[in-house]
């Protein structure tokens, strides 16, 4: 779908940069999500780290995953704030 992730990287403070296929770029804030079921694992930083992409949704090794409606929805339109954004 064009809302779907093609690029994530995670940030500091439970934050993580996506692009998404419809060319929407921003952040996306985890710290509302972390106190509730399975993604409390995210609160560790290493773990948090692991992020990826499957399907187009933004997912981690144990099943954790953010829809890319809900990326659309809440992320904050911004330009990548990291050099590992260059392809």
């Amino acid at each position: 779908m064009h809302w779907d992730a093609k690029f994530v990287l995670p940030l500091e403070d439970s934050r993580i940069y996506v692009e998404l296929e419809n060319g929407r770029k921003g952040i996306f804030d985890l710290k509302p999500y972390l106190h509730r079921g399975v993604f409390q694992e995210l609160r560790d930083p290493q773990y948090f780290k692991q992020v990826g992409i499957l399907f187009g949704a933004v997912t981690w090794p144990n099943e954790q995953d953010i829809a890319p409606e809900t990326l659309l929805a809440e992320m904050i339109p911004a330009e990548c704030p990291s050099p590992g954004c260059l392809k």
